[in-house]
């Protein structure tokens, strides 16, 4: 089962069965046509696409929310090959949960490991900011350093 938050456009219609073209799949995802096809080409979605007579790809809503997925797992660093493994396991169905959510775990600590180091880092940043602002309130910010060039010049 597929838990995905709603998206704000309305879901593909399922009376019509014609599914929506690679062009609304993008914009309705946030995602290019090529991403869509390069999910497709790299094994990453859970079902083939539907095809029109003519051979054009046809999205339907659970198309959709998984492209969402992959593209949020992408988006937090997870390698093409893991969310390509994810994918297979949740395609062969039932009996392999375990595996989905060690998947998971492992992934969910080290983007928690990737946080931490963020965080770290955004203290710098946020010294150097408070520093910057301070100086420029009292009118000294040309005593910040600045690294000097041979010769004397900056």
């Amino acid at each position: 089962m597929l838990e995905v938050k709603p998206q704000p456009e309305p879901a593909v219609p399922p009376e019509t069965g014609a599914g929506l073209s690679i062009a609304e799949a993008a914009r309705r995802t946030g995602v290019s046509a090529h991403t869509l096809r390069y999910y497709e080409r790299a094994g990453l979605v859970i079902n083939a696409v539907d095809r029109t007579s003519g051979g054009r790809r046809r999205y339907r809503q659970l198309d959709l929310d998984w492209i969402v997925i992959c593209t949020k797992l992408r988006g937090t660093g997870m390698p093409i090959k893991v969310i390509r493994r994810y994918a297979e396991l949740v395609s062969e169905g039932y009996g392999n949960e375990q595996e989905r959510l060690d998947l998971l775990e492992a992934h969910r600590a080290e983007v928690t490991a990737q946080l931490a180091e963020l965080q770290q880092n955004l203290k710098i940043i946020d010294h150097k900011i408070d520093v910057y602002r301070g100086r420029l309130a009292v009118g000294d910010a040309d005593q910040l350093w600045a690294p000097r060039r041979p010769g004397g010049t900056r």
